[in-house]
């Protein structure tokens, strides 16, 4: 069983809350925009970090960290990128990977929009986090946290982190 903390769209925005609401979590997961080399190298001291870089990424977050990472964790089958789209909507620099050979769970970020949903027609889990900076136009900043036990996810949980202007 693994306890997953799940963020995206930091923007270089480093929040002390992260680490409150983290905690509980065995690894942390940013589907990019991480922003800082400093934001990572944070979550990287905490706990376990899995990433991938985002559009606004520099070269040092781009050596750090690849734009697409596949990885298995429990008996799931992970995919994450930061531009990727949505069920139905599958952005095209991803969507031959996903079409081919289905994840079990997709993670994506970009959109600053929060979004879990269930694809049918691929049997895959999407997930956004929506955006836990302040760069942006969403209005709520958010994270996910959820179980992995096994091949099933349990306890998926959306926290809001507060507003900001």
């Amino acid at each position: 069983m693994k306890k997953i903390g799940l963020l995206s769209d930091t923007h270089g925005y480093w929040d002390d809350k992260y680490l409150h609401y983290f905690e509980p979590c065995d690894e942390i997961w940013h589907a990019g925009d991480i922003g800082t080399t400093e934001l990572a190298e944070r979550l990287a001291a905490f706990r376990p970090l899995r990433a991938v870089c985002g559009n606004i990424d520099g070269g040092d977050l781009r050596l750090m960290y690849p734009e697409v990472l596949r990885f298995r964790c429990e008996e799931v089958d992970v995919l994450m990128k930061h531009i990727g789209g949505y069920p139905g909507r599958y952005d095209p620099s991803i969507r031959r990977q996903i079409y081919d050979r289905p994840p079990q769970l997709f993670i994506s970020g970009h959109s600053h929009i929060l979004k879990i949903k269930y694809d049918h027609t691929l049997h895959l889990l999407h997930i956004n986090p929506g955006a836990a900076g302040i760069q942006g136009w969403h209005k709520e900043r958010t994270l996910i946290r959820l179980t992995i036990e096994g091949n099933k996810f349990t306890d998926c949980e959306v926290i809001t982190l507060g507003t900001h202007q």
